[in-house]
């Protein structure tokens, strides 16, 4: 029997570049296969996925690496969704009045930094719910607002907590994240922190490690993050996945 009953991963620099570059759909079909092997065999850990991406993105990534069994945890808690039964869970504890703040902030920041912004708009990711992520090409121009962000949201009395990734800021309900989407996933499943492993690359992955028993990086991940993980792989995201869950097998 394996050591571990699912494997908690990461999108963005994980199975997929952080940047716009094409998946690896080679790579992503090995996956695909280990996943099959691991459903019908039961020798290995299941691959799920935790990310801030929507909803939509992220049912998509499990369904192409056959995700049959488990929930899969989407933006960034928000969301979880039953790849057994095509359910979309939406965190209870998200209220309409803060449906509304969100989609308030959403037109407060349109008007602040959408087409009019002299250095060129900041575009807000489609297809979330209950959260905002930002973008601009001039990741430095990006950056430099998030103190800007915290603060208008603090004088409105704004529920968000502000963080950033390579290239977006994610403004999310202050009580939602990764940790609790992840909590939630547990609840689900009965699955408990020793039966489980993670893999992740930026900060806002400690909430993985934080849940797993064993957590792995690829190379790519931040400095930062690295001294937390078990192990790090050689070679850079989904190429260090598949290395990861090979020396799962092992672990």
């Amino acid at each position: 029997m394996p050591r571990f009953d699912a494997v908690i991963c990461d999108i963005d620099g994980c199975l997929g570049p952080e940047s716009h570059g094409p998946l690896e759909a080679t790579r992503l079909a090995a996956l695909a296969e280990y996943n099959r092997l691991a459903h019908e065999t039961g020798d290995r850990p299941v691959v799920t996925l935790c990310s801030g991406r929507p909803l939509p993105y992220a049912e998509a990534m499990a369904r192409l690496i056959g995700v049959r069994t488990l929930p899969v945890i989407c933006e960034m808690g928000v969301w979880l969704w039953h790849s057994d039964t095509n359910r979309f869970d939406r965190d209870p504890r998200i209220t309409p009045e803060q449906v509304a703040i969100v989609h308030e902030a959403e037109a407060w920041l349109e008007a602040e930094f959408g087409a009019g912004n002299p250095n060129g708009p900041v575009s807000q990711q489609p297809g979330k719910a209950c959260s905002i992520s930002l973008y601009h090409p001039d990741t430095p121009y990006l950056k430099s607002l998030e103190p800007v962000l915290r603060d208008a949201f603090a004088e409105r009395g704004w529920p968000f907590r502000v963080s950033s990734t390579w290239h977006w800021i994610n403004c999310d309900l202050e009580h939602v994240s990764k940790a609790t989407g992840i909590e939630r996933f547990m609840a689900h499943t009965g699955l408990t922190r020793d039966r489980l492993a993670g893999i992740g690359d930026t900060m806002g992955d400690l909430a993985i490690r934080e849940h797993v028993a064993f957590f792995a990086c690829p190379s790519n991940a931040d400095e930062n993050l690295k001294p937390s993980a078990d192990l790090v792989s050689d070679e850079p995201e989904i190429a260090g996945v598949l290395e990861i869950l090979e020396g799962l097998r092992d672990a």
